[in-house]
């Protein structure tokens, strides 16, 4: 057993305020003479003790149940005390055992030697029994010391990944917040105009034909107009006119559905006028996102665009939090576009041309999965155990504040109960691998 698992009695009374009782010692000497007196006086003392005539015996008995001290001598037959220690120190499960050397040796070259191979003290025989059990104390003393100071550093640590996980969370419900009140009043303030438009533009464009039939009648009963007229034709080049005016209806039409098209592919992101959890049609949430972040695939930064190669198959709606689902989807593509991007600045034309591929596929009746894959730069090996880390980022300074993948795994695995994985290869590309379940959980994990 260790230190910190040691039953050890607490008596305030004593003069040291403390006395350590039942810690589990084992003690190492290959005279029996010598191994009995120490056993038998610190057995008489209240400590557990266990004996060892060797090296070898020694290091079984450590295996069969770590002791919480040892007290070793260093002059042994096949096996000395100073091979025992450093054999122990190399052992992660022994390494921080104390180890009390015991010798009749007193020169001070043995002395250095105990320290540098791993001893925590250094006894000399004879010995004053007093001077042993206070050199005793004071290592377990130590030693608890140590366990508690590890203990406080563990819910220290745990406790600064409780703050970043609330920070990241507040970080991010604010940028949603704020996304959700942008899109939500720009979607008020544009789709009104954009309806008023649409609906007069066809009856605009029936008053502009009926206008240039006529004019087309005119001209044919009247073929010779008069000068003032002629010069006025030619001056404003009415063919032209007449032509290029079915054009700017048809192109005033396209501008308007494309608008139209946008304006559908941020409701549809947003979720907005729609409950929080609802069944969810994740293809064409895909497509959403896509849609919104075209501009970024035809970027300039001297990079080729980027192929988007999509393989959907037919899914059954998923169950969720539809606007944190398209968040996710939204993390992912971008993070992909970044890679590339970073590729072809290392690496101008290396790893042809750029291109993430989209999947998606129903795992089993209960399960659908959505894969995104770029041949990007990839993630170095040294980043990826910190990858869903909150604040932790790949990026420059200045290009991410490291928030997207781990709000994607608290959406993906604690709000949804799923999975977010990924495989990575420096530079030759990154997958991500979202996996849902089509029905939520009724109480998602924490």
């Amino acid at each position: 057993m260790t230190v910190a698992n040691a039953h050890f009695v607490f008596n305030q009374m004593d003069s040291d305020n403390i006395i350590l009782r039942e810690a589990d010692l084992l003690v190492v000497d290959d005279v029996p003479e010598n191994l009995k007196l120490l056993s038998t006086m610190l057995a008489d003392f209240g400590f557990s003790v266990r004996k060892a005539i060797s090296g070898k015996m020694a290091l079984t008995a450590v295996n069969t149940l770590t002791p919480d001290l040892i007290l070793l001598d260093i002059n042994m037959p096949e096996m000395n005390g100073y091979q025992v220690c450093e054999i122990l120190k190399q052992n992660p499960e022994t390494r921080d055992i104390p180890i009390i050397f015991i010798s009749a040796i007193g020169q001070v070259e043995d002395k250095v030697k105990a320290f540098q191979v791993g001893g925590a003290d250094y006894i000399t025989k004879p010995f004053e029994f007093e001077e042993v059990i206070a050199r005793i104390k004071n290592q377990l003393q130590i030693r608890q010391l140590q366990q508690n100071i590890l203990q406080q550093n563990r819910r220290l640590k745990q406790t600064t990944r409780e703050l970043q996980r609330t920070q990241a969370q507040l970080v991010q419900k604010q940028k949603m917040l704020g996304l959700s009140q942008f899109v939500a009043g720009m979607f008020h303030e544009i789709n009104n105009p954009i309806n008023f438009i649409s609906g007069n533009l066809e009856p605009a464009s029936e008053y502009i034909r009926d206008l240039m039939e006529l004019v087309d009648l005119y001209r044919e009963e009247y073929p010779q107009p008069s000068e003032k007229i002629a010069n006025k034709i030619d001056k404003i080049d009415l063919d032209f006119v007449m032509e290029d005016v079915r054009k700017l209806m048809e192109s005033m039409k396209t501008g308007v559905e494309r608008i139209s098209t946008v304006m559908l592919a941020l409701r549809i992101f947003s979720r907005l006028n729609e409950a929080e959890i609802k069944s969810v049609n994740l293809n064409e949430s895909l497509d959403s996102v896509l849609f919104l972040i075209k501009p970024r695939l035809s970027e300039a930064e001297n990079s080729p665009p980027i192929q988007i190669v999509k393989n959907y198959q037919d899914l059954p709606k998923v169950t969720g939090y539809a606007s944190q689902i398209n968040q996710v989807f939204m993390h992912l593509i971008n993070n992909a576009i970044d890679a590339l991007k970073a590729a072809h600045r290392e690496r101008p034309g290396a790893s042809g041309n750029p291109t993430i591929w989209i999947a998606t596929e129903r795992v089993n009746p209960e399960w659908v999965a959505i894969r995104v894959r770029d041949n990007g730069v990839g993630i170095p090996e040294a980043f990826t155990s910190r990858l869903f880390d909150p604040f932790f980022t790949t990026k420059p300074v200045g290009k991410g504040i490291g928030l997207g993948l781990s709000t994607s795994y608290q959406i993906v695995v604690q709000k949804h109960g799923g999975q977010l994985t990924f495989h990575s290869t420096p530079g030759e590309g990154t997958e991500f691998r979202v996996e849902l379940p089509v029905t939520l959980p009724e109480v998602p994990p924490d």
